[in-house]
């Protein structure tokens, strides 16, 4: 009798609490709902983060700013709806100058084969078909811990399926396919700034120009893959609106209303990186779903 092929399994990276919120999360909520085990591995703890709500800005708020964040995350993983939450340990590295950024304890200056080795055991532990990580930007001043979730993201990828590396992590288990998640595709800001600046005020319509400007020539990666997530688009709202000390209501991220947003641009884009099986996609033609080609493997 043939084995039964795995469940499917979503495992996504993100570098900070909010990250998940901000990055993929209505595709999550997408496949969380069709029954996908969905799984988030959060790389620090966001010690390092600003208050950036002024209405939290306060002495408490700072000094509990890690247990603050904590459960922050923990409501944000709930309204996306995950089946599990995985922090990988490590302390919030800081931009670069900073005291943040010359601690040992941070994920930025961790040894890459102790976090490779521990994303690895996740990766064994949770048997994802399908991985999702960020794009390269350090041409864009990237923070050090995005940077870091890229660094480790292709080594585990690798490392996962050969018995040979990591053999204490448990028994081996290959990824199939591997995306960047691209926020600030050419086609998505084409199709929202004018929108973001129509509805912001004065200030916020001279923040959104310098935004253009600063990003004219920016591409994060070349998009292979839009996913439709205009039905979970309140599934974002609400987790972006579970991290109050990092995202204000009145955060660029919430100004358009969701009905807007599902009218003009209802798709998370998405750059598919590493690839061992068969999409059976026409060539020249987008996918659609992060599972293409794994949902009828033997």
């Amino acid at each position: 009798m043939a084995a039964r092929p795995a469940p499917l399994c979503l495992l996504t990276i993100h570098a900070h609490p909010d990250d998940e919120a901000s990055k993929g999360s209505a595709t999550v909520a997408r496949y969380a709902a069709e029954g996908v085990r969905t799984v988030l591995v959060c790389c620090t703890g966001g010690e390092a983060g600003q208050v950036l709500n002024g209405a939290m800005d306060t002495p408490e708020v700072r000094a509990n700013l890690a247990s603050i964040r904590a459960a922050e995350l923990e409501a944000s993983v709930a309204a996306i709806g995950y089946s599990k939450l995985h922090r990988l340990g490590y302390h919030d590295s800081g931009m670069p100058g900073t005291d943040w950024n010359r601690r040992p304890d941070n994920f930025h200056n961790a040894p890459l084969d102790e976090a490779v080795g521990k994303l690895v055991q996740i990766i064994r532990a949770e048997r994802p078909q399908v991985i999702v990580t960020y794009p390269d930007d350090r041409p864009f001043r990237g923070h050090p811990d995005h940077i870091r979730v890229l660094e480790i993201s292709g080594p585990a990828f690798d490392a996962a399926g050969d018995p040979r590396q990591f053999p204490e992590a448990g028994g081996p288990w290959q990824p199939l396919k591997m995306y960047c998640i691209l926020r600030q595709s050419k086609a998505r800001r084409e199709a929202l700034d004018p929108l973001y600046h129509a509805l912001g005020s004065e200030e916020q319509r001279r923040e959104e120009e310098s935004r253009r400007q600063s990003r004219s020539d920016r591409e994060e990666g070349v998009v292979t893959t839009m996913v439709q997530v205009g039905d979970f688009l309140g599934k974002r709202r609400a987790a972006l609106l579970a991290h109050r000390s990092q995202i204000p209501p009145d955060n660029r991220s919430l100004r358009l209303p969701d009905d807007v947003l599902s009218r003009v641009y209802p798709w998370d884009d998405y750059q598919l990186v590493r690839c061992l099986v068969e999409t059976n996609t026409p060539e020249g033609e987008m996918e659609d779903d992060l599972f293409a080609g794994l949902r009828n493997l033997d």
